[in-house]
């Protein structure tokens, strides 16, 4: 049931209060995640700790989860936002200052919290405002607005670091953004003042943070099977995250080049968000998740191969260009599947804790990537990456017939 009037919205309406502080927040997100391990490197970790520290964002994010629907509920869908940005500006701090890579995970992971508290904030505020007859549509556009600024961040943070030849400016750009975001929320009005506090986008993201261990035992077989296939989807996602700069740092890429051939990536997988959800109504679900599952695969097993070559700066850029497509072909298939299984009567516990079964598969993965890495090699922990993305593709073309026999009907 809407929240709001349906017949007089426009979707300009929430373009200032959601589409432009969802994108600003990735911009700065996206400038920042290319150089976190050179900077990790430069405060003396090693190649594995370097990967450890970048899973951090990732960790900081699933450990977001629970308490992020609480948050909202209590304070509100603004000031979540509001609270978010500013942890995000003391996160910055902290790992600009860090005198050693202990200190700067520890930054690195409150970016991560902060990043969990502003996604769940603006969730609920779609869910607030934005009428049920266009939601979706709605949910599709915000999805692109962060793509949009995970794109430009990489591009903006190689400017500004081929401008002062240090990879620390990088997160100048994520305080810059976080400072605007706050801005735009402070002085404009708030579309969900006259709702009833708290709204229905509130409730639902406590319910979906509510009972969540009770509610992952009640849905136990649903999540090892359709819900482990979603953990490697976000492990894919992760890991394409963390592999790629500690591939840059492992060859000897500058700073700047990593961000750019990253940013040019982003570029690749921002262009295909909506044609994703046309390739889910079309077609199916399977013909969305299954080649972009093992697009990624088979481009992480290729990269593993060409660590060593002459022309291992070629190989990385065309890599991180083939994922960027393949995960674009895979747009918004987490949150399709979890809509497609959630129970008609009280979805959102479950929806909370598919969420969380894919998010663990995205903290994990960059862990377990550090591990490998620490006791083997950086080209074996992303091939066994590799290997498990092409396994999962297998797992979900077993599986998604069995669960959803039939293609969704578009609602």
């Amino acid at each position: 049931m809407s929240t709001t009037a349906g017949d007089d919205f426009r979707f300009r309406s929430i373009a200032l209060p959601a589409l432009l502080p969802s994108f600003l927040f990735a911009t700065g997100e996206g400038a920042v995640i290319p150089v976190v391990p050179a900077i990790a490197s430069s405060l003396g970790a090693d190649l594995a700790g370097a990967g450890l520290i970048a899973s951090m964002l990732v960790v900081g994010q699933l450990a977001g989860d629970i308490p992020s629907g609480w948050v909202v509920s209590r304070i509100g869908e603004r000031r979540a936002m509001i609270g978010a940005a500013a942890l995000a500006v003391v996160a910055v701090l902290i790992s600009l200052l860090a005198p050693n890579a202990v200190v700067f995970g520890i930054g690195v992971f409150l970016i991560g919290l902060a990043a969990a508290v502003f996604a769940l904030a603006r969730q609920a505020f779609m869910t607030a405002f934005v009428p049920l007859r266009i939601r979706a549509r709605a949910l599709s556009t915000l999805g692109g607005a962060f793509r949009a600024g995970w794109f430009i961040g990489p591009f903006l943070g190689a400017g500004v670091i081929a401008l002062t030849g240090s990879p620390h400016a990088a997160f100048l750009v994520q305080i810059v953004a976080a400072v605007a975001v706050t801005i735009l929320l402070l002085v404009m009005p708030d579309p969900t003042a006259r709702l009833a506090k708290p709204d229905a986008g509130a409730r639902e993201v406590e319910a979906e943070s509510r009972g969540l261990l009770p509610t992952i035992w009640q849905h136990r077989r649903v999540l090892a099977t359709m819900g482990a296939g979603a953990s490697i989807v976000g492990a894919l996602r992760a890991s394409r995250m963390a592999i790629l700069p500690l591939w840059a740092v492992s060859i000897g890429l500058g700073d700047s080049t990593t961000a750019l051939v990253i940013g040019i990536g982003a570029a690749a997988d921002f262009a295909l968000f909506y044609t994703s959800g046309q390739i889910m109504d079309r077609f199916g679900r399977l013909w969305s998740v299954i080649p972009s599952m093992v697009g990624m695969g088979i481009a992480l097993v290729v990269l593993s191969f060409t660590h060593d070559l002459s022309a291992s700066t070629i190989w990385f850029t065309v890599i991180a260009i083939a994922m960027g497509v393949a995960n674009g072909i895979g747009s918004g298939i987490i949150m399709t599947l979890s809509a497609d299984l959630a129970p008609r009567t009280d979805p959102a516990p479950f929806l909370g804790a598919f969420r969380f079964t894919a998010d663990a598969g995205s903290a994990a993965a960059p862990v377990l990537v550090a591990g490998v890495v620490a006791v083997a090699s950086l080209p074996l922990a992303t091939a066994l990456v590799g290997v498990t993305g092409l396994a999962g593709a297998a797992m979900l073309a077993r599986w998604i017939p069995r669960y959803l026999p039939r293609r969704p009907a578009t609602q």
